[in-house]
């Protein structure tokens, strides 16, 4: 009478055939897609329904393929006698992991430091983790991100670990719980269906009990298409820099953060005008990516701006006696500038004497020549605002060819690129001309207009670096006609990368508490110091002081220096290589649609980095990362990752 029996026909499984990779469950015989789908698992085919006169019963009966895998619960049930069987069943948990992989957090822990090889069916061994993910047609620019996102650990030990309170009810729920109280969101069930098909494809890379050793990425690309409205479609190549923004942004909305990324917030403005001659806050609504990638930038612009001074301003000026004598062709005496204040402009004949009429005349021609004179204004706004990723613009490409034909291709240090952050230097922004119509609008109003934008500058400065730092280096550029790409070299390092002369926080630098200060705090100031650099799995696990103390003088000497150092490690390189005849003199081809994307990631066991293209991984040097054409680099802070 039990509702789970022993199946006879566990024999009859054929594992090679098992494909749960499809870019959709969905019946092979009606093409229906239902939350009731079954996989066959003799032969590997989509059924739905169980019941009598649906196709995996009308299956099991015709072809006598007799057990089935629901694939959404994942029960196994044998057809057509229509019983479950016993999920706990030792010869299908290889089934039921390679299905849904789940992690518990001891096995996230052990990610880092594993260097075993899994193996699949076929023998094929390989690093869970670093393995390839299969190109639909032009897919690389997603694979590489994919692939680089799943390095960065706090983004990947929340995705792969999602599921998991759904699915465990032991020491993963705790667990689960604690990660809740860090990071408000809601259930895996409430995921948005891309947040989903992200963390279940994170979790078949880091899996090891794959059935072959390569990935399909067909659900998210699926689920990609949907959700931008098939901007990013399969057969459709794109820049993976904007894809990464676009990307970070669904996946804060769809783990439950807010629509915003934060509120820019007006500090000064400041005007001073020159005479010319002439006709983030995330607050509740953060995330997980908000919290591993979001950092703060001060930007300070400064709009020069031409217009007419007006009436009003120039007997404002008169009044003040601020007239200089460089405003007019004309040198102005004093008896010329000086008004009185009983004057009542009547000009009837024989009111004023000559020398009075002739006085106010010379008034009136000097209001209106100020009035009708070109000033301009400087105004300069200074703004704060969160960033997801930091946008480097490259040295143009030079001008001479090779004796190939060819550029010559220049090479350029990241700290040069990264001077547009420094503080001090001002970047020319593209300034947004005026119609014609507001401009002669200007012309007749008293001061009342904004005036024409003449230049437009801008100063950025770095307020606060996350504790993973993504750049991305420009490269394509569009015209009205074609596609050109910058392949200047830009060369940077792959450890120690120091960032602390690009940044100004507020209040100044923070300092390392000396282990005298740390012995006399209480036991909430110990857990405070833990928790407020992110270190609240020491807090919470410790219950006596003299342990929590202990957590704290360690942290103090070890992590905290190198958190407060703002020096970073590089964890993924995403590159963009084309062909070599791309570019040559009379060869004008898109580079984007031409290339192809690559990425490099790093073992943190061994220090080996991998180079990844599409199904492609093999080992690759150090040195060769820092010089290669980078496109999209994510630095890790010192200590972040412990």
């Amino acid at each position: 009478e039990a509702s789970v029996t022993t199946c006879p026909y566990l024999d009859t499984i054929n594992r090679t055939v098992l494909d749960f990779d499809s870019p959709d469950h969905a019946c092979s015989v009606t093409l229906e897609s239902s939350p009731h789908i079954y996989a066959c698992l003799v032969c590997g085919k989509f059924f739905r329904g169980r019941g009598k006169q649906t196709p995996a019963y009308t299956h099991s009966v015709e072809e006598g393929h007799f057990v089935y895998v629901h694939l959404t619960r994942g029960t196994f049930w044998c057809l057509p006698d229509d019983y479950e069987i016993d999920v706990e069943e030792p010869s299908l948990q290889d089934i039921r992991l390679a299905l849904h992989p789940t992690f518990t957090k001891k096995e996230v822990d052990a990610l880092d430091g594993n260097q075993e090889l899994a193996r699949d069916l076929f023998g094929r061994r390989y690093l869970p983790g670093f393995i390839g993910l299969n190109n639909l047609n032009r897919t690389d620019y997603l694979n590489v991100v994919v692939q680089a996102l799943g390095h960065v650990k706090p983004l990947r030990d929340f995705f792969l670990l999602a599921a998991s309170a759904s699915t465990n009810n032991n020491g993963t729920a705790s667990t689960q719980q604690q990660q809740q109280k860090q990071t408000p969101r809601p259930s895996y069930s409430e995921f948005s269906p891309l947040a989903k098909s992200f963390s279940l494809l994170l979790r078949n890379m880091w899996s090891p009990h794959r059935f072959k050793s390569s990935v399909d990425p067909h659900m998210l690309v699926q689920a990609v298409s949907v959700a931008s409205n098939k901007r990013y479609h399969v057969g459709q190549q794109a820049e993976a820099g904007e894809f990464l923004a676009w990307l970070l942004h669904q996946l804060h909305l769809g783990v439950g953060g807010g629509a915003t990324i934060g509120s820019s917030k007006k500090k000064k403005k400041r005007k001073k005008s020159n005479k010319k001659k002439g006709g983030s806050n995330s607050g509740s609504n953060g995330s997980v990516i908000h919290e591993t990638f979001m950092g703060r930038v001060e930007m300070t612009t400064v709009v020069r701006k031409r217009r007419r001074r007006g009436e009003v301003a120039a007997l404002a000026m008169l009044n003040q006696g601020g007239m200089e004598t460089t405003t007019t062709s004309a040198a102005a005496t004093e008896e010329e500038v000086t008004i009185d204040n009983d004057d009542d402009d009547d000009d009837r004949d024989g009111s004023d004497d000559e020398e009075t009429i002739q006085r106010k005349r010379k008034k009136r021609e000097t209001v209106t020549s100020l009035a009708n004179e070109t000033i301009v204004i400087e105004e300069e706004t200074v703004t704060e605002t969160d960033f997801l990723q930091l946008t480097l613009d490259i040295p143009e490409k030079p001008l001479f060819k090779d004796e190939d034909g060819g550029l010559v291709i220049p090479q350029e240090p990241l700290v040069n690129v990264l001077r547009k952050f420094d503080g001090v230097s001002f970047g020319d922004v593209l300034a947004m001309q005026q119609t014609q119509q507001q401009q002669q609008q200007a012309t007749t109003e008293q001061g009342g207009s904004d005036g024409t934008i003449v230049s437009k500058k801008r100063r950025y400065q770095l307020k606060k670096l996350p504790n993973y730092l993504i750049l991305h280096l420009s490269r394509f550029k569009r015209n009205g006609f074609f596609v050109e790409k910058n392949p200047t070299i830009v060369m940077f390092p792959v450890k120690n990368f120091d960032l602390s002369s690009y940044v100004f926080p507020e209040g100044g630098r923070e300092k390392v508490p000396t282990e005298e200060e740390v012995k006399g705090m209480s036991s909430k100031e110990l857990k405070n110091l833990l928790i407020n650099y992110g270190r609240s799995d020491l807090a919470n696990n410790a219950i006596e002081k003299n342990e929590l103390l202990q957590h704290c003088l360690e942290f103090i000497s070890t992590s905290l220096p190198d958190l407060l150092a703002d020096k970073y490690n590089l964890v993924a390189n995403i590159t963009h290589d084309i062909p070599v005849e791309v570019g040559r003199e009379g060869k004008q081809r898109n580079p984007l649609e031409e290339g192809s994307y690559r990425c490099h990631v790093q073992h943190k066991a061994t220090g080996q980095w991998y180079e990844i293209q599409d199904l492609n991984v093999r080992e690759t040097m150090p040195q060769l990362i820092g010089v290669s054409e980078s496109y999209l680099l994510i630095f890790e802070r010192k200590g972040a990752a412990v």
